[in-house]
Formats: structure tokens, sequence, C-alpha cells
């Protein structure tokens, strides 16, 4: 009885990892061979025409670029809003912003569950107490949004200008999926998943003092490398702080070299030697 029992017992953990590993064996079976087709030249196109930013990466990232952009298309639903109809454009570059986060990383945004896309800015309203307790609803235009449920929402207009300019340290692609990663394991509040627990008491010790230097700079109306959007909230702040280091590396790096090694890190890329 004793080994039946034994017997018993492994044949659970068995079937237990079987039914854990199974989904994750077959998607990272689909991935691989999402990877192996080869990039279609149109997608190349839209790149080479929509995202000067492409150009500036080493070859070896990329190559990772284009497969991360090709599972991100196979696996993410793109929904139009407001008449737009979507097509091969719009999510090669809304999924190249995505994968510009993910590169030597691992995760492919897994609380994602669609990106919906307006034509231009939108509306959404919001909620807002006063200073008495009294809550009123206001309407506010937005270019971008991400939220906890696994959306993103984009205005196509504000995603083209931000691809652009790539060095303008604007752009809203890149500040909504910075939120999603943000939000993966929670509310977004400037910690993104770092994979190591020792990690998260340097992140905050080093963002929380870039983020009072932001305040305090806004409050006196001086320029800094961060929008002052950044200074509205520590989410708010990471995703801003992203933008910085993803398009003015330099600048960042210079201004706030403790917060820029912690992006570094986070990201697993130098956009400084790009």
């Amino acid at each position: 009885m004793r080994l039946m029992g034994w017997l018993f017992i492994a044949a659970v953990l068995v079937g237990a990892s079987a039914w854990f590993w199974g989904p994750v064996a077959a998607r990272e079976w689909r991935r691989a061979r999402i990877r192996r087709q080869p990039f279609p030249a149109p997608w190349r196109e839209v790149l080479r025409r929509r995202m000067p930013y492409f150009a500036r990466l080493p070859a070896d990232l990329q190559l990772q670029l284009k497969k991360l952009i090709q599972v991100f298309v196979a696996e993410k639903p793109f929904i139009g809003c407001a008449g737009l109809e979507v097509d091969d454009e719009m999510r090669v570059l809304i999924a190249a912003h995505a994968g510009l986060l993910q590169l030597n990383r691992r995760g492919g945004y897994p609380g994602l569950r669609q990106v919906l896309v307006y034509p231009g800015p939108f509306g959404v309203t919001r909620e807002r107490a006063d200073g008495l307790g009294l809550v009123h609803e206001g309407r506010q235009v937005m270019a971008g949004e991400s939220w906890q449920q696994g959306q993103v929402i984009l205005s196509w207009d504000d995603v083209l200008s931000g691809a652009a300019d790539p060095g303008d340290g604007h752009n809203v692609a890149i500040h909504e999926f910075a939120h999603q990663l943000d939000s993966e394991r929670g509310p977004a509040n400037g910690a993104p998943f770092l994979g190591r627990r020792d990690a998260y008491a340097r992140w905050a010790a080093v963002l929380g003092e870039a983020y009072a230097r932001l305040r305090e700079r806004v409050a006196r109306g001086e320029p800094a490398a961060l929008d002052g959007y950044g200074a509205s909230n520590p989410a708010e702040f990471f995703a801003v702080a992203t933008e910085a280091f993803f398009e003015q590396p330099q600048r960042l790096a210079a201004e706030e070299p403790a917060l820029y090694r912690e992006l570094a890190g986070c990201y697993r890329v130098d956009p400084t030697a790009w």
C-alpha cells in the first residue's frame, strides 16, 4: 500500500507538471516555428519608411526585433476603432515598438490581450474629485492608454509622428508598452518585473530619487531630460523615462546616470552605443 501511495503521488505530480508545462512548450514550439519564417519584404519596407530608429540598431538586434515583430503580430489581435481598418503597416509599426522593449528579454507581454487603434487622438471620460470630495466627470483627449486588463489603446496619427522623429524623446507606443510591462504583476507603480528580488531595493532608491528631482525641476520650471509629465506619479515617471532611454539616451545618461544604468539593466540594452 505504501508503494502504491508513492506511485499515486508521483503520477499526480507528473500529471500536474504536464498540465503546467504542456501549454508553455506548445507556445514556445509555435513561436519557434513563426521565427523560422522569412520576414516579409513588405514589412521590411514599413520599417524602412516608417521607423528610422530601426536603422540605428546593430544587425543582431535588427534580426531579433524582426522575429519579435513576427511573433507579436501572430499572437496579438489588433482592433480598429472609430471606423479604422487595421492593415499590416499598422500592425508591423506598433509591433516594432512593442518589440523594442523586449530585446534580449523573455516574456512577450503575456497579459496583453489586444491592441486597439484609433485613427487619431480619442476621448475618454474620467472621474475627478474636487477639494470638497465631490466627484466630477470630465472628457479628456488621449494619444494612448494602457489598461491592466490587457489592452493597449493607441492613436495611429500619434504612433506615426512618434516613430518619424526617433530623437525627440516622445513616443506614445513606447510609453504605453512600458505601462503594459509595469502592470504585468499588478497595478502600474513604476516597478516592472526585474527578474531578481534583490534588484528592487536599488531600483526603488534610484528611481525614487530621480522622480523627486524631476518634480522639483517641474515645480521650478526648469528643463530636464525627462518630460514633465513624468512628475505625475511613479508609473508615468517610468514610462516617460523609458521614452527618454530609447530616444535620448546620451542626454539621459549624462543628466541621470544612475537612472540610465537601472533602465539599461531592466531592458538589457545600451542605446548610447547605437
